[in-house]
């Protein structure tokens, strides 16, 4: 499931990360490259426990918190702290790859599985060329690049690049989620009911009908989750 979630940071809190990040100390990106990716990863990264990465950290962390719609397409069991990257200059650009299977934090300790990857935007489209995010699954071939603030998030098995930054600077924030729903045809599933039971909700309120509804909703939630 590829899945669009608007809006997740505030323009204060944009403003905020953005502040925090530009003219921190950024470093090569193949710190966090696996031995594919690294042969054609060329952007760069900051530091994960860096005074900046943690102080933006906690404000992304806190904005996802508060979105249904990220929690409702992701259902999320861990979260691994949301790293930064910077696409600008000579180190522009991250060829085709698959992203690691389990990843391992330095300031958590936690092991993560990535069931779903995702960019949060920090830029806005117009002060970058290029830049878009490719991502090739069964759903085709999309090519993202989305206001700042604005989030994407797709299987983490998906075939993805970032395509070269010719002008200006692409900031994003990336991470990746272990679901309780291993399986993102499930996922997709319950996230289409999800939205289906608010909707009714809204028309019908907690009807007989709602409520049986929001009960299989549960019950396969139940079946299927990894908790």
């Amino acid at each position: 499931m590829l899945l669009r979630v608007p809006d997740v940071l505030s323009p204060e809190v944009l403003a905020r990360c953005r502040e925090l990040i530009e003219h921190a100390d950024w470093q090569d990106g193949k710190v966090t490259a696996g031995t594919q990716s690294e042969q054609v990863k060329n952007n760069r990264q900051l530091p994960e426990n860096s005074e900046a990465a943690c102080a933006a950290r906690a404000l992304i962390v806190d904005a996802l918190g508060k979105s249904a719609l990220f929690f409702s397409g992701s259902l999320p069991k861990k979260t691994f702290p949301p790293l930064f990257n910077r696409y600008d200059g000579d180190s522009n650009s991250f060829g085709s790859h698959v992203d690691n299977s389990v990843r391992t934090s330095i300031t958590t300790g936690a092991w993560v599985r990535t069931d779903v990857s995702v960019t949060l935007f920090l830029s806005e489209p117009d002060e970058y060329d290029g830049g878009e995010l490719v991502i090739e699954d069964t759903f085709g071939v999309q090519r993202v690049k989305l206001p700042a603030g604005d989030l994407i998030l797709y299987p983490s098995s998906s075939i993805h690049r970032v395509e070269p930054v010719t002008r200006g600077s692409r900031l994003a924030s990336f991470f990746w989620v272990e679901s309780m729903i291993r399986s993102d045809d499930q996922r997709r599933l319950l996230f289409d009911m999800d939205l289906s039971i608010q909707t009714l909700r809204r028309q019908e309120g907690d009807s007989p009908a709602v409520v049986r509804l929001t009960g299989c909703y549960h019950n396969l939630l139940r079946m299927w989750s990894d908790v």
